[in-house]
Order: C-alpha cells, then sequence, then structure tokens
C-alpha cells in the first residue's frame, strides 16, 4: 500500500507544482534594497514555496534560508529545498523562502577582521586593505535585510544562515559574536585560516562558556590535502598548504569537546570532495540533521486499519518537532490532503475524515482543505456537509470547478460529482 501510493504521488506532484506560465520555469525573483548601513543598494534573490504562490497571499507561514554567496548557489538550495520538502511526499524539511545575497565586495564583506595569513596571490595588496566588514555586514543583515524580508513575506521566526568558504568564516563569526540572529548555522569548508587563525582562536577561548540552547550547526569538511595526507596525519603537518583544512579539523575538534554548551553540532569530513564541489553534499546533509525531528516516517501499517491513528501520529510527531525547532510546526497540507484522498479511494473513509479534518484545523483559511473535505462528504453521499464545505472553500477563493461541483450538488435529484473530477494540488 504505502509503496503505491508514494508511486502515484511521484505522478502525480509534478503536476500539482506546474508553473502558471507554460513558457517559464521561475523559481525566484530578483528584488534590492538601499542599505544605509552599507551605504550602497544591494541585490537579494528571493525564491517562495509553490504553496504560497498557488494560495496568492500570506495563509502560511515559512522558515527562511539566508544564502550568502547567493549569486553561486541559490538554484541549487532551491531546487534541493523543493525536492527534500514536498516531491514524492517527502518531509525531509518544511517548504521554506530562500533568500540568495550575491556579492558586490565579497572580501569586505564575509571577513571579519582585516586581512593577515592570506593564502599566497588569493588577494592582492589593496583587496586586503578592505578586508574586515564583516560586522558591518551582519549588522545589514540585522538591521534591514531580515525586516525586510519578514515585512513582505510569509515568516516564521526560524532561520537558517548558509555559507561557504569566506562565507562560512562569517558564518561561524556570527555564531560567536551574534548567536541569536539565527536558529540553525551551515558552515561549508569555513575559512578558519583567515587572519592567522583570529577567529578559531576567539572560538577556543569564548565556545566553553557560552550556551547555545536550541541552536544547530553543521560544518562541511572538504579534502584539501595531497593525496599521500588523511586527517590524522595532516594535523601534524605544520606547512602552509595544510593550514585551511587543518584550522576547520581544530575548530571541529573544540565543538564536539564542548557538548555542554547546548549547541546541536555535527561536522562531517567528505574524501570525495575539494572546496569547490563541497558546498551541494554539505547543504543536503545540513538540511536532513538540523531538521531531523522533522520528518515523518510512514509505515504500511499507517495505511491499513481505517481509524484515526495516521492522523494521531501526525498531531504527535509535529507537536514534537515544534518543541525542537521552537515555532509551531504544522502537518505540510499537501501531503495530508493526498494522504485523505487516497484514504476515500481505498474506502477507509473513517481514517479520511480524521486527515481532512486536520488540514481544516491546521489551515483555515486553506481553499483547497474545504474543497477536499467537500469531495469526502460526496464520497460518503453527505450532500448537505459536501455543500456547506464546497461553498466555504468558494467565499476563500472563486474555483471553476469547485463551483461546478456546487451547482450539481443543488441540483434538483442530483448524487453529485466524483471526488475524481476535481485536480488535486
Amino acid at each position: 500500500m504505502k509503496k503505491w501510493f508514494l508511486l502515484t504521488l511521484s505522478v502525480l506532484l509534478p503536476l500539482l507544482t506546474r508553473s502558471q506560465s507554460t513558457t517559464q520555469i521561475v523559481i525566484g525573483q530578483i528584488d534590492s534594497l538601499a542599505s544605509k548601513i552599507l551605504q550602497e543598494k544591494r541585490k537579494i534573490w528571493v525564491h517562495v514555496p509553490d504553496s504560497y504562490r498557488q494560495e496568492g497571499s500570506a495563509k502560511r507561514r515559512y522558515p527562511v534560508v539566508y544564502l550568502l554567496d547567493g549569486d553561486s548557489h541559490f538554484p541549487s538550495v532551491v531546487g534541493m529545498i523543493h525536492q527534500l520538502s514536498t516531491v514524492n511526499g517527502n518531509t525531509i524539511c518544511p517548504e521554506m523562502i530562500v533568500v540568495g545575497i550575491p556579492n558586490t565586495n565579497r572580501l569586505r564583506d564575509l571577513t571579519s577582521t582585516s586581512g593577515g595569513g592570506m593564502i599566497p596571490s588569493a588577494a592582492d595588496t589593496t583587496r586586503l586593505k578592505n578586508s574586515g566588514g564583516g560586522e558591518k555586514f551582519t549588522a545589514f543583515i540585522e538591521r534591514e535585510l531580515i525586516p525586510r524580508i519578514d515585512s513582505l513575506y510569509p515568516t516564521e521566526p526560524y532561520k537558517v544562515f548558509i555559507g561557504h568558504s569566506l562565507g562560512g568564516l562569517l558564518v561561524i563569526n556570527t555564531l560567536i559574536h551574534h548567536p541569536n540572529l539565527f536558529n540553525a548555522y551551515v558552515a561549508i569548508d569555513p575559512s578558519m585560516w583567515w587572519a592567522n587563525q583570529k577567529l578559531l582562536n576567539t572560538a577556543q577561548q569564548v565556545i566553553a562558556s557560552q550556551q547555545y540552547a536550541g541552536k544547530a550547526l553543521f560544518v562541511g569538511i572538504a579534502n584539501t590535502m595531497a593525496s599521500a595526507m588523511d586527517t590524522l596525519r595532516v594535523q601534524a603537518d605544520t606547512s602552509g598548504a595544510t593550514r585551511h583544512i587543518r584550522s576547520i579539523l581544530a575548530l571541529n575538534r573544540l565543538l564536539k569537546a564542548n557538548g555542554q554548551t547546548g549547541l546541536r553540532y555535527r561536522g562531517k569530513y567528505y574524501n570525495l570532495d575539494d572546496h569547490s564541489s563541497v558546498p551541494l553534499i554539505t547543504e543536503y546533509d545540513a538540511l536532513h540533521f538540523i531538521f531531523d525531528s522533522y520528518r515523518l516516517k510512514l509505515t504500511d501499517q499507517d495505511y491499513e486499519d481505517d481509524n484515526t491513528g495516521l492522523a494521531d501520529k501526525m498531531t504527535t510527531h509535529f507537536r514534537a518537532a515544534t518543541r525542537q525547532l521552537g515555532y509551531k510546526v504544522k502537518p505540510p497540507e499537501s501531503l495530508v490532503n493526498e494522504l485523505g484522498s487516497y484514504m476515500v479511494s481505498q474506502k477507509k473513509l473513517k481514517k479520511a475524515e480524521s486527515l481532512f479534518k486536520l488540514n481544516v484545523a491546521n489551515y483555515p483559511a486553506s481553499f483547497n482543505a474545504y474543497d477536499s473535505y467537500g469531495d469526502y462528504f460526496v464520497a460518503k453521499k453527505d450532500t448537505v456537509s459536501a455543500i456547506a464545505n464546497f461553498q466555504k472553500a468558494l467565499s476563500l477563493k472563486e474555483a471553476s470547478a469547485t463551483r461546478k461541483k456546487l451547482v450539481a450538488l443543488q441540483a434538483p435529484s442530483s448524487t453529485g460529482p466524483s471526488p475524481a473530477d476535481k485536480p488535486k494540488k
């Protein structure tokens, strides 16, 4: 049963999330804001989930990913979150808004202190003089960018900060000096060697004395060593060529040794990936780690007996996710809706009703929740309740398919349309 349902879902969902345009596939939009702190105009790339675009208004809210080097990583992170949150019924992570932050002066914005200890030929003297603006850039994110996103989009208070290389350096700097700015941090092969390991030395001094309850950090470590080296031998090396990975390994040891700080931490070494290839796989693993309480695992038993057990299981599961993540986490509407429709097709009407009631309770402003509940009552031959739910759906959004079903039910001697006549989201 479970495998059949997931196979059906894998066929339906690509149709359900298709863009309204027949000539374009749109994953985001480019916006901008004039920063008084940075004294320049900054572009930002913003992706909102399909469910938000389909509803057309802020009827539900989403966590936000803030992504450094946005012009490099935006498409892959957007695609990954879409895959892990909706495709094939996945609940690895929730649907999220993604805010990509392109660069204007990368060395200036992503380094918290002025240059020194620089890898030879990585930058010239002029660029090094302009480095060290990370605190000002963090102020821009905190005081201008985040409030702007919160004012324009339906955001949850949960925020994830992702950065690679120098961006990873800024992520660690933010965790140390501004730990409450984000809920989860992802540092991808961070440049902890920067400025003669100044931030690493700071971390060694302050991390043990701070509390990070409710915070999560994932560090991805690339294989940047010569082939003759391994992660044990490299720690005894003193050459400049290994300083990058030695600095990250030292950070990893420090974080593992200070579990009493309340920080939920995981570091992972990627032997098959170098500094350039490691972002994608790190982000994938980080999403699994950060949202490990979010994933709902269904068993064959969940599809069998006709009772309320599945709806109860979902409620209990996402209450636990709420406790870990610190904001109200609801069962994904689209998944619950598809499960309910499947149970109707299997004549498990008690189980179906409990699922549709769960969606109506969690998403009272959703047209689709009431429309699908109406279909359930059609299958049950409860015309009065079906009419009431279709009317409620139409009060939220006019839809010709729903209007047609309502008219058919209100016609004399009508038995009503089949739930199969309605395209599902």
